[in-house]
């Protein structure tokens, strides 16, 4: 298992699957680095049947929601072009700190 690339926050782009769009930018709302998915807005809509809970004032019916799509399926979104990017690391003088750039310009992917 490698190490996620990707973090909460991120601006992304599906480049595999049902929702691939290479034009639109979506953000990413949780990682699930385990299992190498991440949980990303609006991609990865599945359907799912609820039954009501008067407690936690939850309606019955057919819910839809995302659901986490592959690591491999989406690629980080350059800051700079807008296009998408491999993700890369670059280490500090000191070699203390390390931050992720975008290899398409090495713009940083961080703040």
């Amino acid at each position: 298992m490698a190490r996620a690339r990707i973090k909460k926050g991120d601006m992304i782009i599906v480049i595999a699957g049902k929702d691939r769009d290479l034009s639109k930018p979506r953000r990413v709302l949780e990682v699930y680095p385990k299992l190498d998915r991440a949980l990303v807005e609006g991609a990865g809509i599945v359907k799912r049947h609820t039954k009501p809970n008067p407690q936690k004032n939850i309606k019955g019916g057919i819910v839809e929601r995302e659901a986490p799509i592959h690591m491999s399926n989406m690629m980080a979104v350059d800051p700079e072009s807008k296009r998408h990017t491999r993700v890369g690391m670059k280490v500090s003088k000191d070699g203390q700190s390390r931050t992720r750039i975008a290899r398409r310009s090495g713009a940083s992917l961080d703040g």
